[in-house]
């Protein structure tokens, strides 16, 4: 089986690879030159429905299947995923223009181990221990399946956010309709077709690729589907709760993110410069958890900017497919320009563009990078907390960074945003570190670092960055509904309970 085609369509549906029944076509573009990667005809509400229907008729069985056997195929399939590493990659660099070494060392090794780890989770579903609470009865829990799950992943990590969707709503027994971005939705069909190949049976995964305001609101307002789970914009997320609570469906949201990194003045200044670099540019700053606003005390903050421009400077755009390339596309030239646009409106009301904040015209390696969507590594200084880089998502290579003088202000100035979903606090004070995780309002406080995720921790936000969670034992318990079941344990015919009802007890 090649992974890597895509002639038969682009959506997978029964554990078959198919066209669309839509009236449109969509190129995949590679945000690198422009070049269409495969052009696909996307999904009709019509395909939304076979594949639901698909996920139904899979249900009963895979529901029932033991957690051993579910266990096994998950094994199987990081067994394939890791045997086809380099097609992941290399199809995954190609939709999405991020640099091949960040596909190979992180996007597709991370996926390998996130599918190993929900091989053992499914096999550890957890709840209370059966009981006498009563004294009268036998109580225990039943983690159950809550049926099919309707699933919408971004483009911005095409692969692992389809892994985080399919993988614990699969362990858990349930069956799954996943809708990628039609941007990129290719490595998210080689991983269906991969779960087939790893013995999954048919309709147990399967993925409609289609436009967002037709595919993405018809899978998730649609009554055979049990469960929704988005991965997007805060804004593109109120409008899925909305559709979601109209039929009563289990809701997971994963939304925006504007990470604050917290640097003390007695924090290690070099290593701050070094994470903030790395936190921020990840994926070209196409990150939800990404650094994108800076506090820094006083005392530190002149050198911070300083450290930090000199190394913006130094990391190379270029060809995604050579290995030193650091820094690649953004996804589209459309968010290429919605990114230019937040800058130089920053531009506009006074901020100070240390560096960057143009479209760079020749690679490190001597590509025209002007055929390709690349800003360049982008440090803003002198906004207000209030202004709009401060406050709203850019998703891209920007940087903003603020001074602060107190404790408080610094704490303050963290939570001040509507997102909650990532920071970091850097610091050698135990004390400061221990107030930093306590106070600062976010599902992931890093101390020292940024970014790193593990399968083993979850993911997830709090206010505007919405709820529920990824990886770990705690998005397994996502994708299940609790039963209590009793058993009178007496042999009673008459309980003391019933006088309540009709009379005391002769």
């Amino acid at each position: 089986m090649d992974l890597t085609s895509f002639t038969d369509g682009a959506q997978y549906i029964a554990g078959k690879l198919t066209g669309g029944t839509g009236s449109e076509s969509f190129d995949v573009v590679n945000p690198a030159d422009g070049s269409t990667v495969e052009r696909v005809r996307l999904a009709s509400t019509a395909d939304v429905d076979a594949a639901v229907a698909a996920a139904a008729a899979a249900l009963p069985d895979w529901s029932r299947a033991t957690p051993g056997s579910r266990s096994e195929a998950l094994l199987r399939l990081s067994a394939i995923l890791a045997d086809r590493a380099e097609d992941f990659a290399r199809v995954e660099t190609a939709q999405t223009g991020k640099p091949i070494k960040l596909s190979t060392e992180f996007d597709v090794p991370g996926t390998i181990d996130n599918t190993a780890f929900f091989a053992g989770a499914a096999r550890n579903l957890e709840g209370k221990a059966a009981g006498e609470y009563s004294g009268d009865h036998t109580s225990y829990v039943r983690r159950e399946p809550i049926g099919v799950v309707g699933s919408i992943s971004p483009w911005n990590y095409p692969l692992q956010m389809a892994a985080w969707k399919i993988l614990p709503a699969i362990a858990a027994g349930n069956t799954i309709v996943l809708k990628p971005a039609e941007l990129t939705p290719l490595t998210s069909l080689m991983f269906a077709r991969a779960c087939t190949e790893a013995g999954i049976p048919d309709g147990v995964v399967n993925v409609v690729t289609g436009a967002g305001r037709s595919a993405g609101e018809h899978l998730v307002s649609h009554p055979g589907v049990s469960m929704v789970s988005f991965t997007g914009s805060t804004p593109v997320g109120k409008r899925v709760a909305e559709l979601a609570t109209a039929t009563v469906k289990r809701t997971h949201l994963e939304l925006g993110g504007k990470a604050p990194f917290v640097v003390f003045e007695d924090a290690d200044l070099d290593a701050a410069v070094h994470g903030a670099v790395a936190g921020s540019l990840i994926n070209s700053g196409q990150d939800c958890t990404a650094a994108t606003r800076a506090y820094v005390q006083r005392p530190l903050y002149e050198a911070f900017v300083a450290g930090v421009a000199e190394l913006f400077a130094a990391v190379r755009l270029g060809d995604p497919l050579n290995p030193r390339t650091d820094l690649g596309p953004l996804v589209s030239f459309t968010h290429r320009d919605r990114v230019a646009g937040f800058v130089e409106r920053a531009r506009g009301y006074g901020a100070r563009v240390v560096t960057g904040g143009a479209a760079p015209e020749v690679g490190h390696d001597g590509t025209d990078l002007t055929r390709g969507a690349y800003y360049r590594p982008t440090l803003i200084t002198d906004v207000a907390q209030d202004s709009e880089v401060v406050q709203g998502e850019i998703f891209g290579p920007v940087l903003v960074v603020l001074p602060f003088d107190s404790d408080d202000e610094g704490m303050r100035l963290a939570n001040d945003t509507p997102y909650g979903l990532a920071a970091s606090a850097w610091t050698r004070d135990i004390q400061r570190s221990l107030r930093a995780t306590r106070e600062i309002a976010a599902g992931c406080v890093w101390i020292n670092d940024h970014i790193p995720i593990i399968s083993e921790m979850p993911h997830g936000g709090y206010k505007s960055s919405g709820f529920g969670k990824d990886m770990s034992q705690y998005s397994l318990d996502e994708y299940t509904q609790v039963k209590h079941v009793m058993y009178d344990i007496t042999a009673v015919a008459r309980k003391d309970w019933h006088r309540t009802v009709f009379g005391d007890r002769a």
